[in-house]
């Protein structure tokens, strides 16, 4: 007898700002297929990333735990012994499979997927070793070294041009053909769970030629910058070419973005051909979001780890089939964040949620949007590059209150006023009642941490950056493995 539980597709892209939707009211950017997906279903306008950096962001996402309790605050492989995502879908009698990047720590394997694409990247990962995706290429008749890297461009870097091979071959449409090929050859008598990571618009900014010249043709948006942030005056050459503050001639930002938007729409259309109507199964929960965003040079800065909202702040979409019963058509725009993801799917498969998991399954706030809800998200990053600092910060997607402790520096923003950050209100004394209500936001969160952050009553600034992990959480994490 076949099983009816809901089938979940989780769709990821890695680096997504959460306004590069056109649904988001970006004022070029075409995405129609994610925005009729937004209009459809839910779209959660206020959607964060609690560490805005791969790996915490997606080790989030996979136990449902803050960067604070699973122990990593940066890229950083470690030890992941609690209840998963994954596992407990897999345990339940979901077929589970990962296309595309983990970057987590352990396999894909050990954490609960029956199957995984042994290609987290375009990149070869070493001299000497392989993956399935150079393995396609060759397959295909690209025969030279690290083909996928032949375009020149950094895996992080800001130089940008065209896709080099046919579009075909593009590492975006090898995640869609890979999504496809397991759904189209599911046990239709189990239901499946597929996580499918797409590493664009993360750099390399190598888009196929088409969708590079499609907004290279029109007059794009530049960067803001506020007052508050500037450190360049004018263009400087000689940039380290993965950059993380960046000033270039305005030819050159327009290439960076030009590439940055064409790999999302290229991204769109091949989540269309994964999503087309009458090939996907109806009773399939879909969700599409960003394990963090790009600043894409505003407020002088490139990349991300920043708690400002082109870095933060990500796409956060669902749509639910008929059989769930759940209201559509919605914009809600209560403060959710990544680990708001697995109680949720658990929450559709009617599974329990474990203890471990510190988010809120989303189907109550769905169902009732004035339902009670978190005030704000906390999130953080142990290291801002060119900083000498990590960062915190508090959001309701209203207000933010953000901290740079390595130097002291406090700011808040009015974001309904100043969607661009581009005044920081810190010293105006007509919000001081405010900011203290934000400041004590982040207080709460710190008191207690290792790091030293707070006394209880005031933030403290600490000497740098502060450590990349946990290492009370980890060894933890270490006795749990080892005791299993």
């Amino acid at each position: 007898m076949a099983d009816d539980r809901p089938n979940i597709l989780l769709i990821m892209t890695d680096q997504q700002r959460g306004d590069c939707l056109g649904v988001d009211g970006h004022p070029l950017l075409q995405t129609p297929y994610l925005d009729h997906l937004a209009a459809s279903g839910v779209r959660f306008s206020n959607g964060y990333s609690a560490c805005p950096v791969c790996t915490p962001a997606r080790r989030t996402v996979l136990t449902g735990r803050k960067p604070s309790r699973h122990g990593v605050l940066v890229n950083h492989k470690a030890p992941l012994p609690w209840p998963t995502l994954a596992r407990e879908l897999n345990d339940a009698g979901y077929q589970t499979h990962l296309v595309g990047k983990s970057h987590w720590g352990p396999s894909p394997n050990e954490v609960g997927f029956d199957s995984y694409t042994k290609a987290g990247g375009p990149r070869h990962p070493g001299p000497g070793e392989d993956n399935e995706y150079q393995a396609f290429l060759r397959e295909n008749g690209v025969t030279s070294p690290r083909a996928s890297d032949a375009h020149g461009c950094y895996g992080n870097g800001y130089p940008s041009r065209p896709w080099h091979l046919e579009e075909r071959l593009h590492f975006s449409n090898w995640i869609a053909d890979r999504t496809i090929d397991l759904i189209d050859n599911r046990d239709p008598d189990r239901p499946f769970f597929i996580w499918a990571n797409f590493i664009h618009p993360h750099q390399p900014l190598t888009p196929p030629q088409f969708y590079y010249d499609k907004y290279m043709a029109m007059d794009l948006p530049e960067p803001v910058v506020g007052d508050w942030s500037r450190v360049f005056d004018e263009p400087v050459r000689g940039l380290e070419p993965e950059p993380w503050r960046i000033s270039v001639e305005p030819a050159v930002m327009k290439q960076i973005r030009a590439a940055y938007y064409g790999c999302i729409e290229h991204i769109d259309h091949q989540i269309a051909r994964m999503t087309w109507h009458g090939m996907l199964p109806e009773n399939t929960v879909i969700a599409f979001v960003s394990d963090h965003g790009e600043m894409l040079g505003d407020h002088q800065w490139f990349r991300k780890r920043n708690p400002l909202e082109p870095s933060a702040r990500v796409p956060y979409l669902f749509k639910f089939p008929k059989s769930t019963y759940v209201p559509q058509e919605q914009v809600i725009d209560k403060p959710v964040e990544l680990m708001d993801l697995m109680p949720t799917f658990l929450d559709v498969a009617g599974l329990p949620i474990p203890e471990t998991v510190d988010g809120s399954s989303l189907l109550p706030l769905v169902r009732d949007a004035d339902s009670d809800w978190r005030g704000f998200v906390h999130g953080e990053c142990c290291n801002l590059p060119s900083a000498n600092s990590g960062m915190q910060y508090v959001t309701d997607g209203k207000r933010k209150f953000a901290w740079l402790p390595g130097r002291g520096e406090q700011l808040f923003f009015d974001l309904e006023q100043d969607p661009n950050e581009l005044n920081n209100l810190i010293d105006d004394n007509s919000r001081a009642r405010e900011i203290a209500v934000w400041r004590g936001h982040l207080i709460a969160q710190l008191v207690d941490r290792p790091e030293g952050f707070t006394d209880g009553s005031g933030l403290k600034k600490l000497d740098g950056p502060t450590t990349p992990v946990l290492q009370d959480v980890i060894t933890e994490a270490e006795e749990i493995e080892a005791a299993e």
